[in-house]
């Protein structure tokens, strides 16, 4: 909804108010009930409601299509899990000696 800025022309306020595109304009100050004029000043607004934030819509995946594998990415891997070539095993050596 649309933020509207009013002046008095008796008292010489001003004053915003929050207004429907339908609401008819006023006609009276809020303080001293004289004539009031609609100000011609930068347009703002509010956006109330859900779906103004990018998190808010989601992301549609189509199943039937599914994205290429990055290059050096092993299937098989853990998510966070980084795809490291195979090496030899190491045997560690027992610390105990008999």
């Amino acid at each position: 909804m649309p933020i509207y800025e009013y002046q008095c022309s008796e008292c010489r306020e001003t004053f915003e108010i929050i207004q429907k595109f339908s609401d008819n304009p006023l006609t009276k100050c809020k303080f001293c009930n004289g004539k009031v004029e609609r100000l011609i000043s930068s347009s703002s607004f509010q956006l109330k409601g859900s779906g103004w934030y990018l998190t808010d819509y989601a992301r549609k995946t189509n199943s039937s299509k599914t994205l290429p594998e990055p290059e050096g990415k092993k299937s098989g891997t853990k998510t966070g899990e980084s795809a490291k070539p195979d090496s030899p095993k190491q045997d560690k050596p027992n610390p105990k000696s008999d």
